[in-house]
């Protein structure tokens, strides 16, 4: 079962739980919540009140308190013992958890049974507000992109345009037209999430530099590449330490990340320099001059396509399933990713007919000694099939 069938099975049996949590929906944009929430509270019979503070102002909290009030009258005046309070955008209102932590107990006091679910797309703001306002009192569901599986199932797409093209299925109705779809992707999807979840949400000093660095890390995606040298591709760069910060923000708001080296040693985890992965491989398709058909006849990149999107499938299982995942190197050896769960240990080297070697894996076999190590690609497992898996059936 995909995560969107599944996120939408566990929220509606917590809803229809005698006890109260607040439940938090987390996950980037245009991935699909506010329309799984809708879908929700259509297929309940409890009523609802459903609002989004896309559009107000950060410093209208009276607005927060507003919605409550209306909640609690719609409840009265149903004959039901339970309402919906569902709030779209939430880290948009300043100090929303104080105002969410403030109504939520007064209606605990007074045995008002409304229920409230949260949404939001900047994790970062979302889980410090929860954190340290609503302790022991939400549960949380992540909705990551879009994977295969649902592409497929959704609309029909093949794994190759699936590469290419990811898992945004606002823009599925485009592809058929690559640059209104690349447009799309930089406008409405990349330049929006940068804009709103990270610029006017958190104090970034040099703006430009910031998107400078995305820009540049989809490039490298697949790659490990230090910030030092990283620093000698940007103008005005700063530091390391703002590289790392910056980083550190769009992969909370579902764009970039780093994955980190895996060590026999723990400790070292932390100062590894980071492989770059896209959360969804249209971040770098819809920054390329090529085309679909253009980009599979270059063997080279085509590869490093299907190897970000195998890597993009494990990031985004990462952020629903107890999954960690890494990479490995040691000198001239190394394997593309290597991924945990419940304790054990799966390395996973991608080929695609660039290369045969398999050194890489018996050495990572020798240090770590894993549970088993997979071959995907050329004469191992199929990568179409592999992004149909959820990664956790491998163990």
């Amino acid at each position: 079962m995909n995560y969107k069938r599944r996120a939408f099975k566990e929220l509606k049996k917590r809803l229809k739980e005698k006890r109260r949590f607040i439940q938090t929906v987390i996950g980037p944009r245009q991935v699909g919540k506010t329309t799984l929430v809708n879908q929700l509270l259509s297929s309940l019979s409890f009523p609802n009140h459903f609002v989004s503070a896309d559009a107000i102002g950060a410093y209208n909290s009276a607005w927060l308190h507003q919605q409550w009030a209306t909640a609690r009258v719609k409840l009265k005046a149903s004959n039901s013992k339970v309402l919906i309070l569902a709030v779209d955008e939430i880290q948009k209102i300043n100090d929303w958890s104080e105002i969410v932590k403030a109504e939520w107990d007064e209606d605990t006091k007074k045995k008002v049974n409304i229920k409230v679910i949260l949404l939001g797309s900047s994790r970062l703001l979302i889980e410090k507000g929860l954190t340290e306002s609503l302790a022991g009192r939400f549960e949380t569901i992540h909705l990551g992109h879009w994977s295969f599986e649902e592409m497929n199932d959704a609309f029909g797409i093949n794994a190759e345009q699936y590469v290419w093209f990811g898992g945004y299925p606002g823009s599925i109705d485009l592809i058929s037209d690559e640059n209104r779809w690349k447009d799309y992707v930089k406008n409405s999807l990349i330049e929006t999430t940068i804009s709103k979840d990270i610029l006017m949400l958190t104090r970034i000093d040099k703006p430009a530099l910031l998107k400078r660095f995305f820009e540049l890390g989809c490039l490298f995606s697949g790659q490990i590449v230090s910030y030092t040298k990283m620093l000698g591709q940007l103008q005005d760069a700063g530091n390391t330490t703002t590289l790392s910060h910056y980083l550190n923000l769009l992969d909370t708001a579902g764009l970039i990340g780093g994955l980190e080296k895996i060590y026999t040693e723990d400790f070292c985890k932390r100062a590894s320099t980071p492989k770059l992965q896209v959360h969804n491989t249209a971040l770098i398709s819809a920054q390329l001059p090529e085309t679909f058909n253009e980009i599979k006849q270059q063997p080279l990149k085509w590869g490093g396509m299907i190897e970000t999107a195998i890597g993009a499938h494990l990031i985004n299982y990462s952020k629903t399933e107890k999954l960690k995942v890494f990479y490995w190197k040691h000198r001239n050896d190394e394997i593309d990713f290597a991924i945990q769960y419940k304790n054990k240990l799966i390395g996973l080297e991608i080929k695609n007919g660039c290369g045969t070697s398999t050194h890489g894996m018996s050495e990572f076999q020798k240090e770590f000694n894993p549970d088993k190590v997979l071959l995907i690609g050329n004469t191992g497992l199929e990568w179409q099939t592999f992004l149909k898996l959820n990664p956790t059936e491998l163990f």
